[in-house]
């Protein structure tokens, strides 16, 4: 079964009012169009074109295929998103029952867990750079940007907290500082906008940009303590469960097990569950988790990461025919130039937005044309 599909661009307001638009080739809508989602998860299931008008969730019911177990996107950020972390599967289970049987709505502002399922996710830029804040830096380097800041009351307060040898139990202890709201974060953005470091050019950017955009916000604090990763096009991070992860700016490719749960920790005007958040988090140290794509083909490289969930696939074709075994459900999602999908008998053809469901009995497709598209797939169970 062969379907092409294709998504309304979600405006939430971090999103950027281009991004999208150019990669599809239109104008730009003059509002934020922040995600683009491809799959059948319930809260913005693709859109089947087939002039039916139907969504790929119901297309899927009545063929008696299954659920999609991951979520792939555009993402197009203009501004930080929250902070945020996911609950591991087992978390997230029970979770899940918790908040089911004290009767919370699954739609409530203060939900935190709508489903019952982990969130891992991998997004690969788009863009000529890709800005995301990702997993909590080493105290040593965090303490010589606090010295950055100078001898100020923030600096001072900050650097009292980042005391100790064991790094993940002093991560924590400021973590739960900052968002206690007991952090003089006036102050830091203050030292923040009058700091100058070699080192820590890019952090002091970001996190003077955040200050302007979240006054008065413990995120900030948060963020602070966050690695600052910039991807180039084609270079791809992965979020595991418990990392706290924002990204910042700039269009990616992002792939996710079929979820919405969340857990915020700052720069955001949703609910924040600080217990919850400590709970969850992993606060482990160290650099940011990069996923390399590996050569399989010519012209087929994958993003490999651990997870049981999904797998990416990046392909590039340039007028050969590229054989694809798919060994479950799939998404083709184009990014570029013109890239035609065929299955059996059924083909279409893709212009950057436009995507392709094909189910597993389709067990082998073709993609042909000149162009590059993402393919997600299940994972290695």
């Amino acid at each position: 079964m062969l379907l092409p599909i294709s998504n309304t661009p979600r405006g939430y307001s971090w999103g950027s009012a281009s991004l999208i638009a150019e990669l599809e080739g239109r104008a730009p809508s003059g509002a934020p169009e922040a995600e683009s989602w491809y799959g059948d998860y319930a809260g913005s299931p693709s859109i089947v074109d087939d002039g039916t008008g139907r969504t790929l969730d119901v297309a899927l019911a009545e063929a008696g295929e299954p659920a999609l177990p991951y979520l792939m996107k555009l993402l197009a950020a203009a501004s930080t998103l929250s902070i945020q972390a996911h609950p591991t599967k087992e978390q997230a289970v029970a979770g899940f029952a918790h908040e089911e049987a004290r009767g919370i709505p699954r739609d409530a502002a203060d939900r935190l867990y709508r489903d019952d399922n982990h969130k891992p996710e991998i997004i690969v830029a788009l863009s000529g750079t890709f800005r995301a804040l990702l997993g909590l830096r080493s105290l040593p380097q965090t303490r010589r940007l606090v010295d950055a800041l100078g001898d100020g009351p923030g600096a001072r307060a900050l650097a009292g907290r980042l005391n100790g040898d064991d790094e993940s139990a002093v991560l924590r202890d400021a973590l739960a500082w900052a968002l206690s709201g007991s952090a003089p974060v006036a102050e830091i953005a203050a030292e923040l906008a009058a700091a100058a470091s070699p080192e820590f050019t890019g952090e002091l950017e970001v996190l003077c940009t955040i200050a302007a955009a979240f006054p008065g916000d413990p995120g900030l604090v948060v963020a602070l303590l966050m690695n600052l990763v910039v991807l180039q096009r084609g270079e791809a991070v992965f979020a595991p469960a418990g990392v706290l992860h924002a990204y910042q700016d700039g269009l990616g490719v992002e792939l996710m097990a079929a979820s919405d749960n969340v857990l915020r920790g700052g720069l955001t005007r949703k609910h924040i569950d600080v217990p919850e958040l400590l709970r969850i988090v992993d606060t482990t140290p160290g650099p940011v988790p990069l996923v390399a794509a590996r050569w399989v083909a010519p012209g087929v490289e994958v993003f490999e990461v651990d997870v049981p969930d999904f797998a990416l696939t990046r392909v590039t074709v340039v007028g050969v025919a590229i054989p694809l075994t798919l060994m479950g459900p799939a998404i083709v999602l184009a990014v570029r130039g013109t890239v035609e999908v065929a299955a059996g008998a059924a083909s279409v053809v893709l212009v950057p937005g436009r995507a392709a469901y094909l189910s597993a009995r389709d067990g082998d497709a073709v993609l042909t044309g000149s162009g590059e598209a993402f393919v997600a797939t299940p994972g290695r169970r």
